[in-house]
């Protein structure tokens, strides 16, 4: 099999669209994943919120809510002439409290769904109480008793070990090679065990689950098949309708909306995904963009008879400074769940991650990580190339383009270290003087 993507100054485009898109693709009932399960995580997370804002300060001002704020976007970041595509947005949960992610919602939830299953087994919680007392000493002595694992590139690792540790779990990281540095300091100084792995995410997360199957105490997140994590992931949707309604903005047939979406394994966009396609239906239309050489969705998507195929066997090296979406294989859990509700992916070079991470930073003030600045090449794709240009056709969406929302989904950056971040910027203004030659 040859590599599915390649050079984008070449004639190969950069989006693929999906040909199931909008149709009832016959899957066997392998999740049992209802809109009822994310209203019920919903839910979970606000019965937490006091104990959140008693462990994070950070958090006071949103009463424990980890939410993050929808931003307008100048359209020159994504393209000169992007104004005329409609109106754009940034939802940047790189700007999400305490993990600095979009793995934040879910990671979050996952730990907290633990906790009330721990805490309602040992009599901590009783009814009508608050949860505010599993901070207490009590609970955490209760809950210094278990374990949370976790295998990850960094930024779900930062999400279940801080919220682990926080509650008082022992908390335990197994990281790729693709983790940074910085996010694995990170962890450590929150009291996290980080174990570091010179394989990639595959391997840290197979020898996290076997080890975390010897210990009894331990409950292993798995990324690849957690139905919590998925849950908390979709519980944004709800959170970026309100915020569409607060601020007047309309979503329906007349005005569509456009959300692209950065993809490692397929959890947190997926979870997105899924919520979305609940709250606005046809009217919203979902991509994914993973990195030239990572793009594991894709390899799925276009394989569907080829359950659990690689990135390495399609050519792909797995190389990539979104480390955040160095991932092999897809998840098996949301691959199914995406066949008829995702409109497509969207492959994003090197150059253009480096390039976008400096455009969102000069052009709209933000620090973003590239695996979040990933999400412009999905808007640039779509409006940019003959592959977008048919998809609006196709679904007849052209005329309605000037009405229309564009959503790009960041995912991490915030927390980067100064140092770090200045390199890339530097590295992402000499990628786009390269693009613009």
């Amino acid at each position: 099999m040859s590599r599915v993507v390649e050079d984008r100054s070449g004639t190969t485009e950069p989006l693929w669209v999906n040909p199931e898109y909008g149709t009832k693709v016959a899957l066997a009932d392998h999740a049992n994943i209802t809109i009822s399960d994310v209203i019920a995580a919903q839910e979970r997370l606000a019965r937490f919120a006091p104990l959140l804002q008693k462990l994070f300060p950070e958090l006071a001002a949103s009463g424990g809510i980890v939410e993050s704020p929808l931003l307008p976007l100048p359209p020159e970041v994504i393209a000169a002439d992007a104004a005329d595509g409609g109106t754009f947005w940034v939802k940047s949960d790189h700007q999400l409290a305490v993990a600095g992610s979009v793995k934040a919602r879910g990671g979050f939830h996952e730990v907290l769904e633990f906790a009330e299953k721990v805490a309602l087994r040992h009599g901590l919680l009783t009814e009508g109480a608050s949860y505010e007392a599993l901070g207490d000493s009590a609970a955490r002595d209760c809950f210094a008793q278990y374990e949370v694992a976790v295998g990850s590139t960094g930024n779900l690792g930062m999400s279940i070990g801080i919220m682990s540790a926080a509650l008082g779990f022992k908390a335990t990281v197994h990281m790729s090679s693709e983790a940074k540095a910085w996010k694995k300091r990170t962890l450590r100084s929150h009291g996290v065990t980080v174990h570091e792995y010179a394989g990639d995410y595959g391997l840290a997360v197979a020898s996290g689950r076997q080890i975390a199957e010897q210990n009894p105490q331990c409950h292993f997140v798995d990324d690849e098949h957690s139905t919590s994590l998925f849950n908390g992931y979709a519980v944004a949707a709800f959170r970026l309708r309100d915020q569409f309604a607060a601020l007047n903005v309309t979503v329906d047939a007349q005005h569509p909306l456009f959300v692209y979406i950065p993809c490692g394994v397929g959890g947190a966009p997926g979870g997105v995904c899924y919520g979305l396609k609940h709250v606005f239906g046809a009217a919203v239309h979902c991509f994914f963009v993973e990195p030239v050489d990572s793009s594991c969705f894709l390899v799925q998507m276009q394989n569907p008879d080829q359950p659990g195929i690689s990135i390495y066997d399609a050519g792909q090296h797995n190389q990539t400074i979104a480390d955040g979406l160095a991932v092999p294989t897809a998840s098996e859990l949301v691959y199914p769940l995406m066949r008829e509700r995702l409109s497509g992916i969207v492959v994003a070079t090197e150059d253009r991650m480096y390039s976008d991470v400096w455009r969102l930073k000069s052009m709209a003030g933000l620090k973003v990580e590239p695996s979040a600045a990933a999400s412009a090449s999905g808007a640039r794709a779509l409006l940019g190339t003959e592959a977008g240009r048919n998809y609006l056709q196709t679904h007849g969406l052209q005329a309605l383009l000037p009405q229309a929302n564009h959503v790009l989904w960041t995912t991490g950056g915030a927390l980067m270290p100064t140092d770090e971040y200045d390199a890339l910027l530097i590295a992402g203004e000499e990628a786009d003087r390269r693009l613009a030659a």
